[in-house]
């Protein structure tokens, strides 16, 4: 049975990674997890210097997911070239790079700094606010997004992933002007934007008010977004948003997603990238699926 995927020319032993920002760079997790199963290990974000994020408190539980205002905090470039690349080459997995900015030359300076690094894709987070333009974040302007792909891909030396927001009126437009400037996949779906009020002490939970919903109330918003982009472009999708089951992980790569990124559920079950993996090639052999790519897009 084949579990493989390719991307953009990058092979991947299975169609399973994680979601930026839920696993770190891996180096808490491989105390639980065995990082050399994984096809992938997509990193935290990280941008060219160092940001502290949000005030606290900026995590919250909320029914059927989490909110979470970090606000991308990194210890930047530096530190992650030197640290977090060398400790994720030890391992059989492949490297995806998550990169933020606030301005459209932050994005290429950070692009700039890894072309010579030894990883294999680099997803760039336009959820970002452009602080040039008001803090408007680039993946919800059309015109904004394609700009930065543009230049993005000017000097990146790897494929580059652009990771759509679900916080659009249409998700369609999105990667299509992504995909007009050179983008080589998408990932999908970033965080929707949520809020929790506590009503006793009537204030807002988060410091920062607003902050990403995540978690398996959203799967059923991703998992219609991941097909209509499907039918709109034809790059390659990692898809994600409340997977935590090999079902889930499935019904994401029917539905177009040619590889998933599991989030959330991480905290919930570390290892449940592996139970993923399993189910997979569980339903795989039930079902007589020899090669996975057979199902990918299956359903129109």
């Amino acid at each position: 049975m084949n579990l493989s995927v390719n991307i953009a020319g990058v092979e991947f032993k299975n169609p399973v990674t994680v979601a930026s920002g839920t696993f770190g760079s891996g180096m808490e997790y491989s105390e639980f997890v065995d990082l050399n199963r994984l096809g992938a290990v997509t990193t935290k974000g990280v941008a060219v210097t160092p940001w502290e994020g949000n005030p606290t408190p900026r995590v919250a539980e909320v029914y059927g997911g989490m909110l979470n205002a970090i606000g991308l905090q990194n210890p930047g470039l530096d530190v992650f070239v030197s640290r977090d690349i060398p400790f994720l080459k030890k391992f059989d997995t492949k490297i995806i790079v998550n990169v933020c900015g606030h301005s459209v030359d932050e994005y290429v300076s950070a692009v700039e700094r890894l072309a010579a690094e030894p990883v294999d894709m680099l997803e760039i987070n336009i959820s970002c606010p452009n602080v040039k333009a008001g803090g408007i974040a680039f993946g919800t302007d059309p015109k904004l997004a394609a700009e930065v792909t543009k230049k993005i891909k000017s000097v990146a030396k790897q494929p580059v992933i652009m990771k759509l927001s679900p916080n659009v009126t249409d998700i369609t437009e999105m990667a299509r002007a992504v995909e007009s400037e050179g983008a080589d996949a998408v990932s999908l779906i970033n965080t929707l934007t949520g809020m929790k009020i506590d009503i006793n002490k009537r204030r807002f939970v988060l410091a920062n008010k607003t902050g990403g919903f995540s978690g398996p109330a959203v799967k059923p918003v991703a998992v219609r977004m991941v097909w209509q982009v499907r039918n709109a472009v034809s790059i390659p999708i990692i898809g994600m948003g409340g997977i935590a089951s090999p079902e889930d992980a499935i019904e994401f790569m029917m539905a177009g997603a040619t590889m998933v990124s599991v989030g959330t559920a991480n905290f919930l079950n570390p290892n449940i990238t592996i139970e993923i993996i399993d189910g997979i090639t569980a339903f795989c052999e039930r079902e007589g699926v020899k090669d996975i790519n057979e199902i990918i897009g299956c359903v129109r």
